[in-house]
């Protein structure tokens, strides 16, 4: 990369960021990435005093929305109130849920909880910024998929329904906003080590966490998980004027996962 693209890829100072899920683990690392370069960060989150705990800790210009992202109200006075502020340049899909579970030993209640929130979420913020980007000149959207949307996973049946559905969004969104100047593309990580993996493994398998974690590791080729950090560095790319001709691509951010394993 040129000193020049390196320069671009740094400043990123006069460019506003919308993460969602942006309190804790991925949202959080993609946050203080772009924080970092100068963007002005708005996070939104679920938990609010979360978003707000995270935005004190990124400093000026960042700020904290509270959000359901799945309920629409929400995400229209909280999309308003962020366009009040001025343009916004980039929008990281990045809220989502997991759940374990085969299709008969998921209930409908879960079903719909996860594609409420990783599918009609995405759909909710994506449509809430087309339009001002359309009017600004155009945007950046990223989206957080997974490999399980591509990829069959045991045990993963509704979440991995969810990301492929997320993926499909991708595609749509990058074919019918090209004339508008709006790129979208997605990342696919395999799994990374965040808090919710280490309470998850907490509360599944006490006494053998050790163990456990070794084992999650294991399930990539290059043997770790990997690490927010690595994500929000994927991310950045995909969001900078570096990456200008890329729209329409997934991303499999996966230690190897889909093409090297034995």
């Amino acid at each position: 990369m040129s000193d020049q693209a390196l320069q671009g890829a740094r400043d990123w100072s006069g460019k506003t960021a919308i993460i969602t899920g942006g309190a804790s683990g991925i949202g959080l690392a993609i946050a203080t990435a772009f924080a970092r370069r100068g963007a002005a960060v708005c996070v939104v989150d679920q938990n609010a005093a979360g978003a707000r705990e995270a935005a004190e800790g990124l400093g000026e210009p960042a700020a904290a929305f509270g959000c359901d992202v799945s309920d629409a109200e929400s995400v229209r006075e909280t999309f308003g109130a962020i366009f009040a502020r001025g343009r916004v340049h980039i929008l990281v899909n990045n809220a989502g849920v997991a759940h374990v579970g085969t299709v008969t030993s998921t209930g409908e209640e879960d079903f719909d909880r996860v594609l409420r929130i990783n599918v009609r979420g995405v759909y909710l913020c994506t449509r809430a910024v087309v339009g001002h980007m359309k009017e600004q000149g155009g945007g950046t959207i990223l989206n957080m998929a997974s490999i399980a949307a591509i990829a069959g996973l045991p045990d993963r049946f509704a979440y991995s329904t969810s990301k492929g559905a997320v993926l499909a969004m991708t595609f749509s969104v990058a074919r019918d906003y090209l004339a508008d100047n709006i790129r979208c593309n997605a990342i696919s990580p395999a799994r990374v080590h965040t808090p919710f993996v280490d309470g998850f493994v907490a509360k599944n398998y006490p006494g053998r966490e050790a163990e456990m974690m070794e084992k999650l590791g294991r399930a990539q080729p290059i043997g770790r998980m990997a690490q927010p950090e690595e994500v929000a560095s994927l991310a950045v790319w995909l969001c900078s004027d570096e990456a200008s001709f890329v729209t329409g691509v997934n991303y499999p951010l996966d230690g190897g996962f889909m093409n090297l394993r034995g």
